[in-house]
């Protein structure tokens, strides 16, 4: 078998099968491991995978820079936004983290909603400017520009200061083995963070980012208490997530 051939078939049971051994893909293909690994290291470098230890899982796309993850989605991620928007009542206090789905949620604010939003993010703080009835508690800190939020240890300190009701939080990976994910160690880090000064933790997950892992591990799935997913989403992609105890809406 060609290489070209043999990484397909590695392509090809990752999406059938939501992860790969490096171990059985030896025995399947009838070379060394050695061989799978170098595959599964050429196809990371491409973006293909997500290397993991002792084989690999499904790459997240969602790792682009911002303005082209705007695009990505678009309609999957207004819908997830505009049901995320229905979940926060009057009165409550919503931590709403970094990204593109963020920053199409709060667009889906009631007029009259009075809350008060606590955000690491510039977009989305500077989105409610005009929000009459919303306070906006800004996280300051370093300022990371692939996801334009805020990290680093000033940012950790002022969150230990909320108690928020809910908050709703951005992630590029969903998997049931590898959990919550994203592409940055300091972003992981703070949505940790976050996720550990709210009451309930609902992840964002358009569709690209289900069954997919990202280089850095933010917490199992049982982190999130809720995940809004789109409402044409694969049943067998959210099976591991409710057999997890997880609620998921469909938007």
């Amino acid at each position: 078998m060609l290489t070209s051939q043999r990484k397909k078939a590695i392509l090809d049971a990752l999406k059938r099968d939501g992860q790969v051994l490096a171990s059985d893909l030896s025995t399947r293909f009838g070379i060394s491991e050695d061989t799978v690994r170098r595959d599964l290291r050429e196809l990371a470098a491409d973006g293909l995978l997500q290397r993991v230890h002792g084989g690999a899982l499904p790459a997240s796309p969602a790792v682009a820079p911002f303005a082209r993850r705007e695009e990505m989605e678009s309609d999957a991620k207004r819908r997830i936004a505009r049901k995320a928007a229905e979940m926060i009542a009057p009165g409550q206090v919503v931590i709403i983290d970094g990204g593109t789905t963020s920053a199409l949620l709060v667009r889906h604010l009631p007029e009259n909603l009075s809350a008060t939003i606590v955000t690491h993010s510039p977009s989305v703080a500077v989105a409610l400017a005009e929000h009459a009835s919303v306070e906006v508690v800004l996280i300051g800190g370093r300022l990371y520009k692939h996801s334009i939020v805020t990290v680093g240890a000033a940012a950790v300190e002022a969150m230990s200061h909320v108690h928020a009701d809910l908050y709703f939080m951005g992630v590029t990976g969903v998997h049931p083995a590898a959990g919550l994910t994203t592409g940055d160690f300091e972003e992981a880090h703070i949505k940790r963070a976050l996720a550990a000064r709210a009451a309930e933790t609902v992840v964002l997950a358009s569709a690209a980012k289900l069954n997919a892992a990202s280089p850095y591990r933010i917490g199992g799935i049982e982190m999130a208490q809720t995940i809004i997913v789109e409402s044409t989403t694969d049943a067998k992609l959210v099976e591991p997530v409710e057999q997890a105890g997880i609620t998921v809406l469909r938007a």
